[in-house]
């Protein structure tokens, strides 16, 4: 496998062929913000909060780097007035979803973001998807998954699997990134009242 040569912020960086921007930078100690990416899953691209700039060929675009393939002579601005403006307001949206979550509360006050410039919808849940995906993608379980679509969509554990699998698992909790308040919930709800024990209306 072949080496890539880079730039990053001004960093001559060396790439394995195969790798995405976000894994370069990683290696080379640069820090891109990610709530969705994790090294054991498939890139996922969800958060776009690890967007950064490209230059190439004089021209200037923005990719989510968890899932851009790096490429020879490649420029990248992990922090710009652009990408800072997006993931300021990427994270006001996810604050209006989980605005007692530390980690966004804390990128929050990184990038400026006014935690209150979006009407309130606390759902602890930001979508992330690293719950569904680790499940899937290494417990081989699939106990959790996405139900509904648009803005209902919100995570579900099924039942009659998390009965089964969730209780000595939880290996998922710790991954949330809204300190797993939704995903606790919603297990225990699952095992309490399975459904051949609904309790009584």
């Amino acid at each position: 496998m072949s080496d890539i040569m880079l730039q990053i912020d001004g960093q001559e960086v060396k790439a394995k062929e195969g790798m995405t921007v976000l894994e370069a930078a990683q290696e080379a100690g640069v820090k891109i913000p990610t709530l969705c990416h994790h090294p054991s899953l498939e890139p996922y691209g969800a958060c776009r909060l690890c967007i950064v700039e490209l230059e190439q060929r004089g021209r200037s675009r923005l990719v989510v780097s968890c899932l851009y393939p790096v490429e020879k002579d490649l420029v990248v601005k992990t922090r710009s007035e652009k990408v800072d403006r997006i993931r300021r307001v990427i994270l006001e949206l996810l604050l209006s979803h989980a605005p007692d979550a530390f980690d966004l509360q804390a990128l929050g006050e990184e990038y400026g973001a006014d935690k209150n410039r979006f009407a309130k919808e606390p759902s602890f849940c930001v979508h992330c998807g690293l719950c569904v995906r680790y499940c899937a993608e290494v417990k081989k379980a699939e106990a959790i998954g996405f139900v509904n679509r648009g803005t209902k969509r919100e995570i579900s554990f099924i039942p009659e699997i998390a009965a089964r699998e969730c209780w000595q698992c939880k290996e998922c909790f710790p991954l949330c990134p809204t300190e797993a308040l939704q995903a606790a919930y919603v297990l225990t709800k699952a095992l309490s009242f399975p459904p051949a024990a609904e309790p009584p209306k």
